[in-house]
């Protein structure tokens, strides 16, 4: 939930900071990648191709990079808003994807570092009282990423119309 926003989460995906390739922590702490290292239930916000900002949640203890990028969701409340945000999509894909995610609820550069689970929170993360149970979640390759995509640490609500497609990552050509 960020200001009048509010998202049931439909999929998410996990990095392991400096064990991991495919991470921003793989090479280890910069100044872009400080937040990853802790506390962990803070948000880790990055900025990509020169346009877009993505939202992780850091979940591994303080000094330790690690955390889950929140890649879609479904907007439960304030669409009004996020369709403001967001002119011309269609309900399924307001928040469909990492940066149309951020977008939809408004979330930038200015939310670095904050506690999502801090009740009184602007931008926060809640716990749904219709949690699915395991068997209604599916998991995967992750996307986009070049090293160690296989591993399976995408998980989305199976047959959710808001999940984004699986793309694997397009080698750039030098």
């Amino acid at each position: 939930m960020h200001g009048e926003v509010r998202l049931r989460l439909t999929e998410v995906e996990a990095y392991d900071g400096e064990r991991d390739p495919a991470s921003h922590a793989w090479r280890g702490r910069t100044a872009r990648n400080a937040a990853m290292f802790g506390p962990r239930g803070h948000a880790y916000v990055y900025f990509t191709y020169g346009m877009h900002y993505c939202l992780n949640v850091v979940t591994g203890d303080e000094g330790t990079a690690s955390g889950v990028l929140l890649r879609a969701g479904e907007v439960v409340a304030g669409t009004e808003v996020a369709r403001a945000r967001r002119p011309g999509a269609p309900p399924r894909d307001l928040a469909r994807g990492p940066a149309r995610l951020t977008k939809a609820l408004g979330v930038d550069a200015n939310q670095y570092g904050v506690p999502l689970l801090d009740p009184a929170g602007e931008l926060r993360l809640e716990r749904a009282g219709d949690t699915p149970g395991p068997e209604l979640v599916s998991s995967g390759p992750r996307v986009g990423v070049s090293r160690e995509a296989e591993r399976p640490w995408r998980f989305w609500l199976t047959g959710d119309p808001t999940v984004s497609p699986y793309r694997p990552a397009v080698k750039r050509r030098r």
